[in-house]
């Protein structure tokens, strides 16, 4: 039988199978993105798919910027909680 991956949520810290998650990369040009294929290169960390853990991450997202290694800026949030919702939204 094939192990699954697992990663952690950065809010709050459960850990899950790797596709129950969702995605958020710095890429290599220092973009933040979502990634919904969890296959784009660049530093990845991961967020529970439920609105109140996007949400609560995103008003100050001190840990995502931990777990990204790089400080996110008011337009980097914006984006990203608006590509999060609509992801979880669209399901």
């Amino acid at each position: 039988m094939k192990k699954k991956p697992q990663r952690s949520c950065v809010s709050c810290r459960t850990v899950r199978d790797k596709n129950d998650l969702l995605r958020v990369v710095v890429t290599p040009e220092g973009d933040v993105v979502y990634d919904p294929t969890g296959k784009l290169a660049g530093r990845g960390a991961y967020l529970c798919r439920n609105e109140a853990c996007i949400t609560a991450e995103l008003k100050k997202a001190a840990k995502l910027s931990k777990g990204l290694k790089k400080p996110l800026t008011e337009e980097e949030i914006k984006a990203l909680a608006k590509s999060l919702l609509e992801s979880i939204k669209g399901e």
